[in-house]
């Protein structure tokens, strides 16, 4: 592990963004939801279409579909996203080619945005007013910085970060610290959240012979983490590597991380979640149209699931009560066919039992579904 200097001085996070100047800008327009009530919210963004699906999590319904194509962004926009305040009174959304990342309530008002360039992953610190905001894997050399916003002002600083393409992104709320890792190199980078003083830590490539699907002889041994996890105690972080098809188990309970654990998975592990209870995790796996839920106690595989609209799956979520994992679905050839017979090629949203792993409902919603958000459970006591 490297100390790097950043460009700050550690100041507090209520305090350091105080008098920026921001890029926030209202929006063009309400759209019209159905009531929400009292609902769990879950927001998915459909990168092809530029659209947000809302989902009722109790009812397993979509009552809303935001298009942000009304909204005068560009049809290319690709929203990719999103983050849900714990309150649930906004939601947040990040347009990759558009350079944005926008600011909606509870009722899908647009209220605020400013630029970023090539925004990806979002990661919302409920202690504070910030969200983390990293790199769009599309972005072949963006600034190695990611964005730290105060989302009531929608404000931006850029922290450097010194390393290549950064892109997975995590909040750990309990132990008080951002992380981020590149693309470009086995190295993440972290620090206290609000500060921009950041620590390298470096971390083992690919196990030689291992399930390096994408590896050509003589190239460095890359993992190419997609995206964190962090369990609700704060004990642990995941990151699965698009390249390797390993699972790194992050031990975050010493004041340097280490990985501890290594699982083979194969197929792409892209977004993963932990239950609430932090028992279990639930991986898709991009590359081979499954989702592994592995058991937090072993770190061991505890089932493989299969289904015909689990197609390229991309983001996961849980319902705050953990009853229910919800998983996105490309489907960005069209091999899942709609219900309603039609030439579409929908994105997907599986909805599917925690306990007994019965897919429960398939939902259709915009073609490239990809990341999404809800309001978290609460973390175990």
């Amino acid at each position: 592990m490297t100390r790097t200097p950043g460009r700050g001085s550690g100041r507090l996070r209520a305090a350091f963004l105080a008098g920026l100047a921001g890029v926030a800008a209202c929006g063009a327009g309400p759209v019209p939801p159905e009531p929400a009530g009292a609902q769990e919210l879950l927001y998915v963004a459909s990168q092809e279409d530029v659209t947000v699906a809302v989902i009722d999590m109790a009812t397993r319904t979509l009552v809303h579909t935001v298009d942000l194509k009304e909204l005068g962004f560009s049809p290319t926009a690709k929203a990719h996203h999103t983050a849900v305040e714990p309150d649930g009174s906004h939601w947040y959304v990040s347009l990759i080619a558009d350079g944005k990342v926008l600011r909606f309530d509870r009722e899908n008002h647009l209220v605020g945005q400013l630029d970023f360039e090539t925004p990806g992953m979002l990661g919302l610190d409920p202690t504070s007013n910030l969200l983390y905001v990293g790199r769009s894997m599309a972005a072949v050399n963006p600034p190695q910085r990611i964005g730290m916003i105060d989302r009531e002002r929608m404000t931006l600083e850029e922290v450097d970060v010194f390393v290549p393409r950064p892109h997975a992104l995590a909040v750990d709320a309990v132990g008080g610290r951002f992380f981020t890792a590149s693309l470009g190199q086995n190295s993440a980078a972290y620090a206290p959240l609000g500060e921009e003083e950041v620590d390298l830590l470096e971390f083992p490539g690919p196990v030689a012979g291992g399930a390096m699907e994408h590896m050509q002889h003589g190239e460095p041994m890359n993992h190419m983490l997609v995206q964190f996890a962090v369990s609700p105690d704060g004990r642990w972080m995941v990151g699965g590597g698009e390249m390797s098809g390993e699972l790194l188990v992050f031990d975050l309970a010493a004041e340097q991380p280490a990985v501890v654990h290594r699982l083979g998975l194969g197929g792409k592990p892209w977004h993963p979640s932990f239950t609430p209870d932090g028992r279990f995790l639930w991986v898709p796996n991009l590359g081979a149209n499954t989702v592994t839920v592995v058991d937090v106690a072993t770190w061991q595989v505890a089932d493989v699931i299969r289904h015909a609209a689990l197609v390229e799956p991309h983001g996961s979520a849980v319902s705050p009560d953990g009853r229910t994992v919800f998983v996105s679905s490309r489907n960005s050839a069209g091999t899942y066919r709609p219900a309603d017979g039609s030439d579409r090629r929908p994105g997907t949203v599986v909805a599917i039992d925690a306990a007994t792993h019965e897919v429960l409902t398939v939902i259709e919603v915009g073609r490239y579904a990809a990341g999404m958000s809800g309001v978290p459970g609460p973390a175990p006591r």
